[in-house]
């Protein structure tokens, strides 16, 4: 057993010295004398085989070739020094990818003019090597003896781009047109050479039409011959023309002689009798949707089918959308004035189907109508029978008994006529403008344009990959399934496994803070609309939302109240839009910084944009008085800007009668909304009583700001809360609107009386939950990042809309308001606050002391107790305002004299209050 165990031991390690080598020759040989020596004692015999097989193990290996190391060290010197490269290509396209789109503009617009200039020195001189072999080889023989006008091609378009950037909507077009015209032009040029073919050489293809021009011109040459192929070229080289200046066919007429009359030629032709035609008998579809925006409503009023009044319908059908036809997208540039002839003229010349279709004028054009303006005229007073837009006699009256267009019942039927059996209610005066002026609303290329949002970022990708650590560190079945980028926050949305809870993840909140590296996190649970629940984070790159953007949307183009202005945009990267009309009343509230400032002049701003004097009325309370200084003396405000806290008072109160005198009218003329009562007026549908010496116009909307809604309850809480209270129950149907904004929302700025008629919420970043829960009714407005970031809850709506405010400059601001200011000048009502200076003119020893007088006299009167200490008491003044009070008091025979310690005798009675006020404050005791 030994012998054979030996044996195999043997083998194996003649296998392996046969392996290794012939180097183990010898030792092989020694094996079967040791074997010999080895069979007295097996321990003997095991010690000699391992000792042999120790030995074969141990035989010296081949030594490495120096070859190999070189090549190998060779191998790892060249993946490093890849691996660096690609690693650093790899680091410049991500940059790139994030880089800002208008430097990849300017960096294409620069290389193309580089190219141009290479081009140039290539073609209009003889740039010798291999730089100027090139050129004569790809653009000479591409483009013949054109070639000279290759540089000029491509320096045009090198400066389109770098003076349009933000218009990239019109480069396809150009695109398509240049190579239109370019192809027939080159196939005409080599037909005109003699159509020279390869086999001609390439000199007579360079003196001819090229590569391009012998590819255009020898197929149709070869199927129909020169006498068919030259119009087809014409026609395509005209093609490529009306293209690249976006000009119809049918257009052409209109603008030739649109040129002729801009230099002088030809005179401008008008037919005084076309005011007196229908729309359709003077241009079809297309130029109807380019009339102005006012001459569109009364088309459209004219075409309206008569229908009943329906007086529970009146309201909705005042703020819905099918009165009101869409405005034109595109807006011509405002600098100087036209007739109403002129401008109809301008814009059915300059507007065609091409601007429709999103493309713009051509070059010719736009620079024709520079400075014309598609105005809105405001009309004059109303004249009975007349339609708007028509002249005062033209229009006949519609025959009685019959209901008009628009919805307003005939007033001259036989039928009872309540404005005949109802007296007037008693008015001094209507909001006039100032003269029958012409009014044209300021251009959005005021407004800046912003670069285009992104929807991805690295940083986003970075977020996403946190989000999933933790669900994975923390066992929850939750993954990630996209996100909605907006300009300051991404919303991550997140999908639950089955039998996963929602409180799952927001429990996790504090820890998806701490992953993202952000403690302004805010959790959806869930989505409006969605299966999933929102994850909030703002972004490391925010983005800017340019209020001219928001403006340039299309419904604000195509919605033409008003009252429409633009907010922001939102978590889902769209803009936000609101009807002051139909919120009625907003209130906007948010710490110092976090852009309520902002929001305000984007309301303001939007208004002077979007509406005439004769549409929207301001007034405006600026108790900061360095906030809105920027709008003094534009024409839409109807008193000069408050700055003054108790005139502010005095403004609201004059708001509310103003509110209680239109009520009067509707009352006394049957309508339940203004929208109606201001169609009638317009159509001369509503008549005053005979004998009355009024004359109706239609009341514009009326828009009240309060920048400072704080300061306003320090110094008047209880009139300014009866009046903002009073205001917002009622004025929503009368057209009188609200905003109020503060910095302090606290429970005794936003009173409850306040809050429960004010339904529409705009909050911005604030210090506390707390404040939070006075503006929404919620949580939220804690956790914003500030600057523009907020929550917008309209009327109606259950959960709030993240949105990132718009911005406009001051720059901006200054343009829009000086266009107004040029257009006219505001008239101002001299009883929207009252003047104090009369009162101190009839009671001078009074002073400023008025409003303390008028407390301690009611003060005195309801108790029937003169005494000064109460007044010390009661008042919170010193002993001597006290006694001067009380001496004013004793003046003007409401106490009697002084008799020591004893309290004074009251001479008047608790019902002859409001007599004694009266006097006091210099008015006539009623």
């Amino acid at each position: 057993m030994a012998s054979r165990t030996s044996g195999k031991g043997s083998q194996g390690t003649a296998g392996t010295a046969k392996r290794v080598g012939r180097t183990a020759g010898p030792a092989k040989k020694a094996a079967p004398a040791k074997k010999t020596a080895a069979k007295k004692t097996a321990p003997a015999k095991k010690a000699t085989a391992k000792k042999a097989v120790a030995k074969k193990a141990a035989a010296p290996k081949p030594a490495p070739s120096p070859t190999g190391g070189v090549y190998r060290l060779a191998r790892a010197v060249w993946l490093g020094a890849a691996h660096a490269v690609g690693a650093m290509f790899r680091g410049i396209g991500r940059g790139a990818k994030g880089l800002d789109p208008a430097h990849r503009k300017d960096g294409i617009a620069l290389l193309l003019l580089g190219l141009a200039l290479v081009v140039a020195a290539g073609t209009w001189s003889n740039l010798r090597g291999p730089v100027g072999d090139l050129v004569e080889m790809l653009v000479t023989g591409a483009f013949g003896r054109l070639d000279l006008l290759v540089p000029i091609l491509l320096g045009a378009i090198a400066v389109r781009l770098i003076l349009y950037p933000e218009k990239p909507e019109a480069n396809g077009r150009i695109v398509i047109g240049l190579s239109a015209l370019v192809i027939g032009v080159l196939g005409q040029v080599h037909i005109a050479c003699g159509s020279p073919g390869r086999g001609d050489g390439t000199t007579a293809m360079q003196d001819a039409g090229g590569l391009i021009g012998w590819a255009a011109s020898k197929p149709l040459v070869y199927t129909m011959g020169e006498v068919l192929a030259v119009p087809l070229l014409l026609l395509l080289t005209v093609f490529g023309l009306l293209v690249v200046t976006a000009t119809p066919v049918n257009a052409i007429p209109q603008r030739l002689r649109l040129l002729g009359t801009k230099l002088g030629i030809l005179d401008p032709v008008y037919d005084p009798d076309a005011d007196e035609e229908s729309d359709d008998e003077r241009y079809d579809e297309q130029w109807r949707e380019a009339l102005p925006a006012r001459s569109r409503r009364s088309s459209a009023r004219r075409s309206e089918a008569p229908a009943e009044y329906d007086p529970d319908q009146a309201e909705a059908d005042a703020l819905s959308k099918r009165h009101r036809p869409r405005r034109p997208s595109v807006q011509p540039t405002m600098n100087r004035t036209m007739d109403a002839v002129d401008v109809a003229a301008a814009a059915a010349a300059a507007l065609d189907g091409a601007v429709l279709n999103g493309m713009p004028p051509s070059p010719i054009v736009a620079d024709l109508t520079q400075g014309v303006s598609v105005e809105r005229e405001r009309p004059g007073p109303p004249v009975p029978g007349a339609r708007e837009g028509e002249p005062a006699g033209g229009g006949g009256k519609p025959e009685k008994g019959t209901v008009p267009s628009g919805g307003v019942p005939d007033l001259t039927k036989p039928a009872p006529d309540r404005s005949q059996s109802q007296p007037l209610p008693a008015r001094a005066e209507q909001l006039q403008l100032s003269g029958d002026i012409t009014y044209s609303l300021p251009s959005l290329d005021l407004l800046e344009r912003g670069g285009p949002g992104k929807t991805r970022s690295a940083a986003n990708d970075a977020i996403v990959a946190s989000l999933t650590n933790v669900f994975t560190e923390f066992k929850v079945d939750a993954a990630v399934t996209g996100f909605t980028r907006g300009p300051t926050v991404t919303r991550y949305e997140v999908e639950l496994g089955p039998a996963v809870k929602v409180e799952r993840i927001t429990a996790l909140a504090k820890n998806i803070a701490y992953a993202v590296a952000s403690p302004d996190v805010r959790i959806i649970s869930p989505i409006p609309g969605k299966s999933a629940v929102g994850i909030e984070i703002p972004n490391t790159d925010r983005e800017m939302v340019n209020l001219g953007d928001v403006l340039r949307l299309a419904d604000a183009a195509e919605d033409d109240h008003p009252m429409l202005v633009a907010l922001g945009k939102d978590v889902e990267g769209g803009y936000v839009m609101a009807n002051l009309a139909k919120m009625p009343h907003v209130l906007v509230a948010g710490a110092t910084g976090s852009g309520k400032s902002s929001c305000i002049n984007c309301l303001i701003t939007s208004v002077m944009v979007r509406a005439t004097p004769d549409d929207v009325r301001m007034v405006l309370v600026d108790p900061k008085r360095v906030e809105l200084t920027a709008y003094e003396g534009i024409p839409h405000l109807i008193t000069p800007i408050i700055t003054n806290p108790k005139r502010a008072a005095e403004a609201l109160q004059w708001v509310v009668r103003e509110m209680d005198l239109r009520y009067d009218d509707l009352a006394a003329f049957g309508y339940r909304h203004i929208d109606d009562f201001n169609q009638a007026v317009r159509n001369g549908k509503v008549k005053p009583p005979e004998g009355s010496e009024r004359e109706l116009s239609p009341y514009p909307y009326l828009l009240v700001i309060v920048d400072e809604l704080a300061d306003l309850m320090m110094v008047a809480p209880r009139d300014v809360e009866d009046a903002i209270v009073r205001i917002t129950q009622l004025a929503r149907a009368a057209g009188i609107h609200l905003v109020l904004a503060t910095q302090r929302p606290s429970v005794d700025v936003v009173t409850g009386l306040i809050k429960a008629n004010v339904p529409s919420r705009l909050a911005f970043a604030t210090s506390s939950l707390a404040d939070s829960r006075v503006i929404l009714d919620q949580p939220g407005a804690e956790k914003l990042i500030g600057k523009g970031d907020g929550l917008f809850l309209p009327m109606g709506a259950n959960k709030p809309t993240r949105m990132q405010g718009a911005f406009v400059t001051e720059d901006e601001v200054a343009a829009i308001v000086q266009h107004c200011k040029d257009q006219m000048a505001p008239v101002f009502r001299e009883d929207v606050v009252v003047d104090t200076a009369k009162k101190r003119e009839i009671d001078e020893d009074i002073g400023d002391d008025l409003d303390l007088l008028c407390q301690a006299a009611e003060l005195v009167v309801s108790t029937q107790f003169g005494s000064t200490s109460m007044l010390q008491r009661k008042l919170r003044v010193g002993f001597a305002k006290a006694g001067r009070l009380m001496d004013l008091m004793e003046s003007r025979n409401i106490v009697g004299p002084s008799e020591g310690s004893k309290a004074r005798d009251v001479m008047v009675k608790p019902d002859e209050l409001d007599g004694v006020l009266a006097l006091i404050r210099g008015e006539t005791a009623s």
